[in-house]
């Protein structure tokens, strides 16, 4: 089994039609097509977000699959401050160009949860440095960033083995950040993994 320092995976395979700016205006429409009207009407425009068309996640993921993922197509995207712009934006970078620097703007201009979860979920835990980066913003003073640490070590946990450094850490860092949601969500599903594991985690909260 590998370790979380050793992810990596395949490149998707898609079909698609193009990338950056000329593939923009084709995405828009199919987004405008699709928007939820009750939903949209009461969130087009926050401090999140310039444009909020309300579709829900599903069909998001769908209208991804309609185009080729791209380096330029990504950036594009995520540019936009629209909410399924963001979320295309996790579905369509390709992991073999998502350098680490990239990685890390990306992740400092994330403003909500669910940009995060999906940040997370569809793009980092793919990476090779997924490991290094949960670490890395685990230990981060940003509450933003410590959601995505821990929301990338979720996934990671469910997928690979921890050496014993790194889990002594990984228990550090989570045992310092129990107002986190997600350091709490990352912490169950080490337990779930082995009575030695449940039994590390008990000590913390009788700590507690």
């Amino acid at each position: 089994m590998q370790t979380i320092s050793e992810v990596s995976a395949p490149r998707p395979e898609r079909k698609g039609q193009g990338e950056g700016l000329c593939v923009l205006s084709d995405i828009k429409k199919e987004l405008r097509a699709n928007m939820n009207g009750v939903a949209s009407a009461h969130q087009r425009q926050s401090e999140d977000y310039r444009i909020n068309w309300g579709i829900e996640l599903p069909r998001i993921m769908d209208i991804a699959k309609e185009f080729e993922p791209s380096r330029e197509l990504a950036q594009t995207l995520w540019n936009e401050h629209v909410r399924e712009c963001k979320i295309l934006a996790c579905l369509l970078m390709p992991t073999d160009d998502f350098i680490e620097e990239i990685c890390d703007i990306w992740a400092e201009s994330i403003r909500t949860e669910e940009i995060a979860m999906m940040f997370c979920l569809h793009l980092v835990k793919r990476l090779p440095y997924a490991g290094v980066k949960a670490f890395e913003w685990m230990a981060s003073e940003s509450r933003m960033l410590q959601n995505c640490g821990f929301l990338t070590m979720c996934h990671l946990l469910r997928q690979y083995e921890m050496n014993e450094s790194s889990q002594e850490e990984f228990l550090d860092q989570a045992s310092a950040s129990l107002d986190n949601k997600y350091a709490i969500k990352a912490l169950q599903i080490y337990a779930s993994l082995s009575e030695d594991n449940t039994e590390k985690v008990k000590k913390i909260a009788d700590y507690l």
